[in-house]
């Protein structure tokens, strides 16, 4: 009735089912008592008033998850509180937890129980097809004539309650109980009374029946249901249909597969939703007519099945039906199953007993009422497995069975690799108490047959190292003037001038005369001093690669470091740039170590009349460098005239007639240069200092970088002496920080004041 209130509230809300809030569905439940209408009624409704079939699933899924609440929880959940929220307000309540086995067991569902609470799963009929061939007409169908030929016309008519038809001025036609084919025969021989010689060819007049829209039949289910009750269906509809409206066989007391259908007080079928389920067959899936009685029974016998099964559940057994059978609804073992056995907990009118049940008694085992099945997974052991690891051509696990001994192991991986260790092997074994041991095998003795084969083991694992695995990673390295530098891994007879070829041969400034290798000293310490752990080897190659005959006997060890040294006089060249008012602009490479600023410019042609040297610009590593170079062109000895590194860039600009005045100044400006203007002037000409400008750190910023700053004296200001292309910068007063004393601070300020003083007082009046 919760759902039915529901649709009948909300069908104006036809098109915005998704939208409906929890407070408006709780209201239509507190009004669900006051509908007198079946849901199957109310559903009709719905469908007449626009509702979609889909729409009524949704209301009903959100009415069906709702009507779980208590009132109480309903208006927790109106708040916004979760349902596990209220779970757990009532788990803590409860007098005692359940304990493991039990809560396990609560985890199983009922197999088949969400068959019709599932909301993408429908059993409508299908309106649109035609008329099944044994479809009884009834009160309420409407039943189309159409005749066709000579004469035209088209009868629609419905079933009387009395079970009749009216066509034209003929008497009634009784078609209930009628098939189709019965009807059409009946009154087309009532129709010959108006239209002689209908549906006969001399006539040429023809006449056909069709059903238009059904009738609807009121099915009762009673029993064990979700929500029994007398429900209103379409005249299509089956036993499914009937159910999947209901709710289904109540999973806690229903049976899925003792469901009566019963017409006028005759039994007609029994369902079994498991054929369903398991063979997708309905052929016991009749359909129903007006005032059939579904009634589904009390399950009789239910047990549970879990573990290592395709679908762990509660089924129901019917009365002849074995373990295996169970097995099969489950869908058979999992692939990781332990066949051998199940464990069966059975309940006994004082206990519970544990019965194991062999893998041979399964197919005429009987279950019982009750019954836990489980079935358990085989354990993560190997019985049969040996491994081995190494210098063998195909490591990895084995059967023992194939594999008894060591020696046969190692044919069946393929035999031993060259790098093979031979006089020593390794087998890890475990003891009868699973403890590791570890032994030891002379291999090469083994192989030759001068000791017994050994005996392998279940779990044995047998290690052969390689020579590689006992000794260091062995590396050469060299460095310096080579295209590859780095380290190669070494081999027997590696001589020096191979190893450069490694290395992709010589860098272009790299000296063949000055080869030299540093090797570690081990035991032979033979004409090296005390403290000295490396002993030195010098070697000349030509640019071919070639040693002296004695130089090229000389072989590289593991681990020696090969140098290469550079060219004394080779560099790369480094270049400056030098742009502006010189003869020849540009980049310039620098000659030698010793080439300083005067000597580029030279290098340039000198300098062009347009030149004003106080602007010059030196930079260097993108930082400005303050040069005079009018100084510098007239005593190049100066220290000014710095040496050039590479990266060094001279700008040598024009005279500029402009300068800059910015800061804390009324108007910030760019002012022509005049040379009878003092510091001050260009001061007033950007509207003079404004309040927050600091006067007395005025500085001045002149073109070649360098900073003149203003100098006082006795409150007198001598500013810096004005130049072409200067900036004037006043900069701003700091701001004051304000430090405030609290009331207390104050109070103790002054106390200690008036105790200083009382102090002072006292020692004047003693002296």
């Amino acid at each position: 009735m919760i759902f039915s209130a529901f649709l009948l509230q909300s069908t104006a809300y036809a098109q915005k089912v998704d939208n409906l809030s929890e407070e408006q569905i709780r209201q239509f439940i507190e009004q669900a008592k006051k509908s007198r209408m079946s849901e199957a009624q109310i559903e009709q409704l719905a469908l007449t008033r626009g509702f979609a079939p889909s729409d009524i699933k949704k209301m009903r899924a959100k009415v069906t998850e709702l009507s779980k609440y208590t009132p109480q929880e309903l208006q927790m959940v109106s708040m916004g509180e979760s349902r596990e929220q209220t779970d757990k307000a009532s788990l803590s309540t409860a007098v005692a937890p359940l304990s493991r086995p039990e809560a396990a067991e609560n985890k199983l569902t009922v197999f088949g129980a969400n068959l019709f609470a599932n909301a993408n799963l429908t059993f409508e009929p299908n309106l649109r097809i035609p008329t099944p061939k044994n479809y009884q007409i009834g009160p309420d169908d409407e039943l189309i004539i159409d005749v066709y030929g000579n004469a035209q016309r088209n009868y629609h008519t419905k079933v009387s309650p009395e079970g009749a038809v009216k066509l034209e001025n003929l008497s009634p036609i009784y078609v209930n109980g009628l098939t189709i084919e019965q009807a059409e025969q009946r009154i087309i021989g009532r129709l010959r009374q108006v239209y002689a010689g209908l549906n006969t060819t001399a006539s040429g007049i023809f006449a056909s029946v069709s059903l238009g829209s059904i009738r609807s039949i009121k099915v009762t289910l009673i029993g064990q249901v979700v929500k029994p009750g007398t429900y209103t269906l379409s005249s299509l509809a089956t036993v499914f249909n009937a159910l999947y409206v209901s709710g289904g066989p109540d999973p806690d007391r229903g049976s899925f597969r003792d469901i009566r259908v019963y017409r006028g007080n005759r039994l007609v079928r029994t369902l079994d939703i498991y054929d369903f389920l398991l063979r997708a067959d309905q052929k016991d899936n009749i359909r129903l007519q007006d005032q059939d009685i579904v009634f589904i029974n009390h399950y009789d016998t239910r047990v549970q099945l879990t573990g290592e099964v395709k679908q762990p559940a509660i089924y129901e057994v019917q009365k002849g039906e074995l373990l295996k059978n169970l097995l099969a609804f489950a869908g058979g073992f999992t692939e990781k199953a332990y066949t051998a056995s199940l464990t069966l907990r059975r309940n006994t009118p004082k206990e519970l007993q544990v019965i194991t049940v062999p893998a041979a008694d399964i197919p005429a085992f009987l279950p019982q009422r009750g019954d836990l099945y489980t079935v358990g997974a085989i354990i993560d052991r190997y019985e049969n497995r040996v491994t081995i690891n190494g210098a063998v051509f195909r490591p990895g696990i084995y059967a023992l069975q194939k594999n008894a001994s060591l020696r046969q192991l190692i044919t069946t991986a393929e035999g031993l690799r060259e790098d093979a260790f031979l006089n020593r092997a390794t087998i890890r074994r475990l003891r009868e108490n699973l403890d590791p041991a570890l032994i030891g095998v002379d291999l090469g003795k083994l192989m030759r047959d001068e000791v017994p084969d050994i005996v392998l083991q279940r779990e044995d694992v047998i290690d052969i190292p390689s020579y590689g695995d006992l000794r260091e990673n062995r590396v050469v390295t060299i460095l310096g003037a080579v295209n590859r530098p780095g380290p190669y891994a070494y081999a027997d007879s590696m001589s020096v001038a191979s190893l450069i070829v490694l290395a992709g041969g010589f860098t272009d400034g790299a000296t063949a005369s000055r080869v030299e290798i540093a090797r570690r000293v081990r035991k032979d310490t033979a004409g090296l001093p005390q403290n000295q752990n490396v002993r030195i080897f010098q070697f000349e190659l030509n640019e071919r690669l070639r040693l002296t005959e004695a130089d090229a006997r000389f072989t590289l060890s593991p681990f020696d470091q090969v140098f290469v040294r550079k060219s004394p006089r080779y560099e790369a060249q480094k270049t400056v740039a030098l742009t502006g008012e010189v003869r020849y602009p540009g980049a310039y490479s620098i000659r030698d170590k010793s080439e300083r600023i005067t000597d580029l410019i030279e290098r340039a042609g000198g300098l062009r009349s347009e030149a004003y040297l106080k602007a010059t610009r030196f930079t260097r590593n993108r930082e400005l460098v303050s040069v005079n170079l009018s100084e510098i062109i007239a005593r190049p000895s100066d220290s000014g005239n710095l040496l050039l590194l590479e990266g060094d860039s001279i700008h040598i600009p024009r005279k500029t007639e402009l300068v800059k005045i910015r800061g804390e100044v009324l108007n910030p400006s760019v002012v022509d240069f005049n040379y009878r203007k003092s510091i001050r002037a260009y001061i007033n000409e950007a509207g003079g200092f404004n309040s927050k400008a600091l006067r007395r750190k005025l500085f001045v910023i002149y073109a070649n970088g360098k900073v003149n700053r203003t100098r006082g004296f006795l409150g007198v200001r001598d500013y810096p002496d004005p130049e072409p292309g200067m900036e004037v910068v006043v900069p701003s007063k700091p701001p004051k920080t304000e430090s405030r004393l609290s009331s207390a601070e104050r109070i103790a300020v002054m106390t200690g004041i008036t105790s200083l003083a009382a102090v002072v007082l006292t020692i004047i009046r003693l002296f």
